[in-house]
């Protein structure tokens, strides 16, 4: 991909959040607005790169403080507080103060960042200011007259950090099983938690409709110390396991087709793979970066072939 194509693609990222914050915050009631952990969590990460930047243009590293602008805008603020704001702007079941709170939330980092990548791309983001400034409490007729935002500690929240990592971590464990057993992605899914620790059951309890709604998942148990587990995929969670049943949650005789394709495939090519390795005027005469490269690609060829010899077997269990 070109600079001019990753550019474009930033640009539309950046219009398509805009829009989502614009069309989230029309109607604001009046009254006090509660900060949730993904509010605070997400203000605690604008801060962290904002700090980030000023180090990096105090060392004339504009590569840096753009590359850090970017990771904040597109990971954290477009792929994930956008989604984790969702559940409470838009299910009908958040009390008032909640809603207020990530709409502030929203105005107000948009608006923050908009000044940060200014001088970087002072075109787009003077553009969407204005459309911004207003709902965040801004005036003036236009973002370059506006004081950059300062670095500091005012909005890091170590705590919230730490929570919301949880979660984003419980929600990529479920997308990993569902990207290795093929599952649709809005699937409903129940998960079972097994060595959950106090910690993790808080959480787990305290962020249940937000991990519904965003992990797609249709409930959450903690596993007994001595109840059986049934064949089910895994992902691991510090200490914790998380445990997808598979029975109900795939078509077992079509994902058995497909894991024995992918497997018919992988062992040609490491049959082709060992038939280099054991070819001595191969060993003998390429280079040795080269025979180390087919060495491991071997290696990565039997490790994958054995998670689909293991992913058989479960299916093998629901047979």
């Amino acid at each position: 991909m070109s600079r001019i194509d990753g550019y474009a693609k930033f640009c539309n990222k950046l219009w398509n959040a805009s829009l989502y914050v614009l069309m989230s915050t029309e109607e604001v009631s009046p009254g006090e607005a509660s900060l949730s952990p993904a509010d605070r969590w997400i203000r605690s990460r604008l801060q962290r790169t904002t700090n980030a930047v000023h180090e990096h243009f105090a060392g004339y590293r504009l590569d840096l403080a753009a590359q850090a602008l970017y990771d904040f805008t597109w990971h954290e603020f477009c792929d994930w507080y956008l989604e984790l704001s969702k559940p409470v702007l838009q299910s009908g079941e958040s009390d008032a103060s909640s809603v207020r709170g990530a709409q502030k939330t929203l105005v107000e980092v948009l608006e923050t960042l908009l000044r940060l990548l200014h001088p970087l791309m002072p075109f787009i983001t003077e553009e969407i200011w204005l459309e911004v400034a207003e709902r965040a409490g801004k005036s003036g007729e236009t973002v370059m007259l506006q004081p950059y935002p300062p670095g500091g500690s005012q909005w890091q929240d170590v705590d919230a950090e730490g929570e919301m990592d949880w979660v984003r971590q419980f929600i990529l464990g479920v997308r990993q099983i569902r990207g290795e057993m093929n599952i649709s992605p809005g699937k409903p899914l129940p998960v079972l938690l097994q060595q959950a620790s106090e910690q993790d059951r808080t959480l787990a309890e305290r962020h249940r409709h937000l991990l519904s709604r965003v992990g797609r998942i249709e409930s959450i148990r903690v596993l007994d110390a001595e109840e059986a587990i049934p064949p089910s995929a895994t992902a691991l969670l510090g200490n914790m396991r998380l445990l997808v049943p598979m029975k109900g949650a795939i078509d077992v005789d079509a994902e058995r087709l497909r894991l024995m394709k992918q497997q018919e495939k992988l062992s040609a090519d490491l049959r082709r793979s060992r038939q280099k390795l054991d070819n001595s005027n191969f060993v003998n005469n390429a280079p040795a970066d080269v025979v180390s490269k087919e060495s491991d690609r071997a290696a990565e060829l039997r490790r994958q072939i054995g998670q689909l010899e293991e992913q058989l077997a479960k299916l093998d269990a629901l047979a």
